[in-house]
């Protein structure tokens, strides 16, 4: 049994823009995560930079998966 695209369409369409900013906001978070673990190994900071890194990771990421909704929210008007 095969998937049927054009049955489907809409469907796979909204999954993959809810895949998309999921994987979106955790790219940012974990990109934050081992930013801030490199330099608190490279400076000895003791883990207040990974803290600091993560929190610019959440907030980025929010930034950037708005702006993909007001996007699309846009080009189906």
């Amino acid at each position: 049994m095969f998937f049927d695209y054009k049955k489907n369409r809409a469907w796979t369409e909204n999954l993959s823009v809810v895949m998309q900013i999921g994987l979106t906001m955790a790219g940012c978070i974990c990109f934050g995560f081992f930013v801030g673990l490199y330099l608190d190994r490279w400076l000895g900071t003791g883990g207040i930079l990974t803290v600091v890194f993560i929190l610019f990771g959440v907030v980025g990421g929010g930034n950037v998966v708005y702006r993909q909704i007001i996007d699309i929210t846009e080009s189906k008007e």
